[in-house]
């Protein structure tokens, strides 16, 4: 169940955690949510993977092609 949750923070860094998460293509809500879970986890927790991790599992599509993206780099740098 997800609560409403008012903080009362600078102007700029607000400004700045915004740019950030839209940088990382992820909300501001989820990007507070992931850094308070790292924050709260217990020490024995069964997951042998950051929750920020286990946030990320997932986020590259399944047909990403690494070799493609490394190659248009490279034409890109050497051009």
């Amino acid at each position: 169940m997800n609560t409403k949750l008012t903080l009362n923070l600078s102007k700029h860094l607000i400004d700045k955690a915004k740019i950030y998460a839209t940088s990382h293509q992820v909300s501001l809500s989820k990007l507070i949510e992931n850094y308070l879970n790292s924050l709260t986890s217990d020490i024995q927790q069964k997951s042998s993977v950051s929750p920020l991790v286990e946030s990320l599992t997932g986020i590259i599509p399944a047909d990403y092609d690494e070799k493609k993206d490394h190659r248009i780099y490279i034409d890109k740098k050497y051009s």
